[in-house]
């Protein structure tokens, strides 16, 4: 005997496949984001400026080469989150204006300000 699925059995199938085709979908997208990667080295940073295209959503990829942690922090792209020796962190960052963002490890301020410059 052949039973019928309801309406409501029909409605959570498509709508689980309609999320897991999101999910994958926003994870290709992840990929295809700019990234500007930054290296703290134990109060050090590779770059004083960093050029970002302005309007752009893009990866931000914090490396800390260095032994002890790294906290980094920029107010103006409301960005805080400390790094584990010898880690990577990544977040997506929202398209910006143009405009200075400056950024700095929280652990070592006074060696490590740097800014992003929208353009």
């Amino acid at each position: 005997m052949v039973q019928r699925r309801s309406l409501n059995t029909w409605m959570l199938q498509g709508l689980a496949a309609f999320a897991l085709a999101g999910t994958l979908g926003s994870a290709r997208a992840q990929d295809d984001l700019p990234v500007v990667r930054i290296e703290f080295d134990d109060g050090q940073v590779s770059a004083r400026s960093v050029d970002v295209p302005a309007r752009t959503r893009f990866r931000l990829e914090i490396v800390n080469k260095g032994k002890t942690p790294a906290e980094f922090e920029s107010h103006s792209l409301g960005v805080e989150f400390v790094v584990p020796p010898g880690a990577t962190r990544t977040r997506s960052i929202p398209p910006k204006l143009a405009g200075k963002y400056p950024f700095f490890d929280d652990f070592h301020m006074e060696t490590t300000r740097g800014h992003l410059l929208v353009k």
